[in-house]
């Protein structure tokens, strides 16, 4: 029994110990009492610790966002210094471009200083553009211009300016009708190909070259002889010389069919009645329009929107005799052209001038001052309808126009292939 007793008491301590360590982890001390308390407090004074950085974050956060916004206004007001700054610089350029097109440009002569060469008849600008030119008062749009007549660019809406090539129809001045060939391109029936016969570049709108017409006394522009001209012997003053050169610059028009309607004045399409050069100043005055050096000069007085709403029988009487209004076909005018420096002038008239002209005033011709005397290229039959609605619409009468002519060697005029860019 002895052996039992010794296991009891051995085993006894076991227990004491596991109950004793059991116990030491239950057993309430001095300070246990106020943990619970404290742990309480120790939570509270966490949440308020946390506290103050969530604030001092909220804090952070607020200010960030102010100085981003600060950042933001500070970037747009960058943004809109720089915008101004830049526009600046554009008016500058401007300026400096319209003052080095007029400082930079040949010295003109007036009219009442023509002409500077010797043996050149009155009012003649031989010589002018040197003595060996060929495209005349186009050597007016220099670089220098051209940029500057980028600022009549406002909104970038462009108009052709060039009628259908079978308008009119049946032409007029006795010009032949073309035909106009569509074929499959041989050996590859998904290819067409096509051609002209009988093609006359004047029988639409058009620009004429210099060497359309000659003075019947004094000859051609620049005194260039006969065996040396276009048609004559030679290949000089032909439509090529304007087709490599290229015409672009600032183009105003002076829509008189519009100040008519407003002045409560008319023209009668079927006579040749002269507009007074008068009434195209009053024109351009009305319109607010002041004519710069260098500029192409496009007067409607409404014969394309007549031509184009015409009977069938007048289209034909037009044919047989070609009977038209134009502006005022004096040397009155060629001076008032000259003294503008103008580069060329055009028009929806389909001879600029009124035709034919009456008895005893053949030698009043207009073509002989522009084209012989100052190799100021003319522009007949334009559609300026499109265009002058615009202008009408918007206020403003000046616009960017470009020209290509077709590069006939030695052609005697072209379509102008015109575009005004408003």
């Amino acid at each position: 029994m002895a052996k039992p007793k010794k296991k009891i008491r051995k085993a006894a301590p076991k227990a004491r110990k596991v109950v004793a360590k059991a116990t030491k982890r239950k057993k309430p001390t001095a300070k246990s009492p106020k943990r619970p308390v404290a742990a309480k407090a120790s939570k509270g004074s966490a949440a308020k610790k946390s506290a103050k950085p969530m604030g001092r974050r909220v804090a952070e956060i607020v200010t960030a966002a102010t100085r981003a916004s600060i950042d933001i206004e500070s970037a747009a007001g960058r943004i809109e210094r720089a915008a101004v700054r830049k526009v600046g610089e554009v008016a500058a350029r401007a300026t400096r471009a319209m003052r080095n097109a007029v400082s930079s440009s040949p010295k003109i002569p007036g009219y009442d200083e023509l002409p500077v060469r010797a043996g050149a008849p009155a009012g003649a600008a031989w010589g002018v553009f040197g003595d060996d030119d060929e495209v005349g008062t186009i050597n007016l749009l220099t670089p220098e211009r051209v940029v500057a007549a980028t600022s009549s660019i406002r909104t970038g809406k462009v108009f052709a300016l060039n009628l259908p090539i079978n308008i009119p129809d049946p032409p007029l001045f006795t010009r032949g009708k073309h035909t106009h060939t569509v074929k499959i391109f041989p050996g590859a029936e998904f290819v067409l190909d096509d051609f002209l016969d009988n093609f006359y570049p004047q029988a639409s709108s058009q620009w004429d070259a210099l060497a359309h017409v000659k003075h019947p006394v004094h000859g051609a522009y620049n005194g260039i002889p006969d065996h040396q001209i276009t048609g004559r012997g030679g290949m000089r003053l032909g439509i090529d010389n304007l087709a490599r050169r290229g015409i672009a610059g600032r183009g105003v028009l002076a829509d008189v069919a519009r100040y008519y309607d407003r002045v409560g004045k008319s023209i009668n399409f079927t006579k040749a009645e002269s507009i007074p050069l008068d009434d195209v100043k009053a024109t351009l005055e009305d319109e607010g329009v002041e004519l710069q050096a260098g500029d192409i000069l496009l007067i409607r007085i409404g014969w394309t929107k007549f031509y184009l709403s015409a009977s069938a029988h007048i289209k034909e009487e037009l044919s047989k005799e070609t009977v038209v209004p134009g502006i005022e076909g004096t040397e009155r005018t060629a001076r008032w052209l000259w003294d503008n420096h103008l580069a060329a002038v055009a028009s929806d008239s389909p001879a600029l001038e009124a035709l034919p002209k009456t008895a005893g005033n053949e030698m009043e011709f207009l073509h002989f001052h522009m084209l012989a005397f100052f190799g100021m290229p003319i522009g007949e039959m334009w559609n300026l309808e499109g265009l002058a609605e615009e202008c009408a619409a918007d206020g403003n009468y000046d616009f960017f126009l470009t020209s290509a002519p077709l590069n006939i060697p030695g052609g005697v005029g072209s379509p102008p292939n015109a575009l005004a860019i408003k």
